[in-house]
Formats: structure tokens, sequence, C-alpha cells
């Protein structure tokens, strides 16, 4: 079994989701993370990370503890992400390498590693690319996968209201109780 890490801002999550009132942000955000550690713990022994530090230290920091085994990332805010969305990305895995979704701003979503080592802090605008360049430097293969369920993130409520459809059920609820809310 993988070993699977989520990275999740905690209170802070999910800023970009402004006009939204903090408390309602909050809930999204932990309704998200909810749905995503259904799908990871189908497949792994997961871990949630919080990031009162930058996403790619808290990583690492979870990283440290993993002796051996493939290692999933996967970020908080993708709620329409399934079990089998995971497991198409760890048999995309090439041997001894790395294999990366990504969003559409060629950010990372999602990663595979074949080993801990083969990490680094590297997130942010780009880092796919970063990635790329780091399978190329330690010599290893790597791998752009297109997986949808991972690849379509959340940052805006427009993003929640185009996959509406394919929300995971404790984001979708939680959609529609604020629209309730919103509502009266």
């Amino acid at each position: 079994m993988p070993t699977v890490v989520v990275p999740f801002r905690g209170e802070n999550a999910k800023l970009r989701l402004r006009p939204l009132p903090k408390e309602a942000r909050a809930a999204l955000a932990e309704a998200m993370l909810a749905d995503v550690l259904a799908a990871c713990e189908a497949v792994g022994s997961s871990t949630v990370v919080a990031r009162e530090v930058d996403q790619g230290e808290a990583v690492a920091t979870a990283l440290r503890g993993v002796e051996s085994g493939s290692i999933l990332i996967v970020n908080a805010d993708l709620p329409c992400v399934q079990a089998r969305d995971l497991l198409a990305l760890l048999g995309a895995l090439p041997g001894g390498g790395l294999a990366v979704v990504e969003a559409e701003d060629r950010t990372t979503n999602a990663l595979a590693l074949a080993a801990a080592h083969l990490f680094a802090p590297v997130y942010g605008p780009g880092s796919a690319e970063r990635f790329r360049a780091r399978a190329a430097r330690l010599g290893v293969p790597f791998v752009t996968v297109e997986i949808p369920n991972l690849a379509e993130d959340v940052d805006t409520l427009a993003d929640l209201e185009r996959l509406e459809d394919r929300l995971g059920p404790r984001t979708a609820a939680e959609l529609g109780q604020l629209r309730a809310g919103l509502v009266r």
C-alpha cells in the first residue's frame, strides 16, 4: 500500500473563495478535505499535513518518516477525486520515478513518487515543470498523467459550480447548505 500525504491549509484554506464569509470557506475546505481523504484512505495509509508552513516544507516533513514504498501526494482541494483516480496515478508511476498531475495553471495537484527522496519542495507557479526538471537532474523517469478528477481543483466559486455534477458527497452537501443559506 502506498503512503498518501494530503497537504491542507487549515483555517487559512481557500482564501480565493471570497466573497464567502470565513466560516463558509472553512466549511467548504473541510468538506473537500473529507472527500479527498475518503478516496485516499481507500488506497493507502493517509496523513494530513497542516500547512502552517510552506506546502513543500509540510510535505517534506511528512516524508521524513517514510522509509520505503510508493507515495502519493494529493492536494486537499480536489473534491471530485475517487479512489480509482489515485490508483490510475499510481499505475502510471514509472519504476523508480515520478508521475505528476498538473492543474490547468501548470501547478501540481497530485504527485506519485517511487521513493521519498525523489520529492523536493518546489510547489507554486510552474511547479509541474520543476518536478520534471528534478526528475531529469536525478536521472529518473517522469510522466505527466491526465486524470480529470485530479487535474481540476477548486479555487473559486465558479470552479465549484463547474464541477458540481462530479463533487464528492461532503462537498456537494456543503455547497447545498451554503446555497440554502444564501437563499434565505
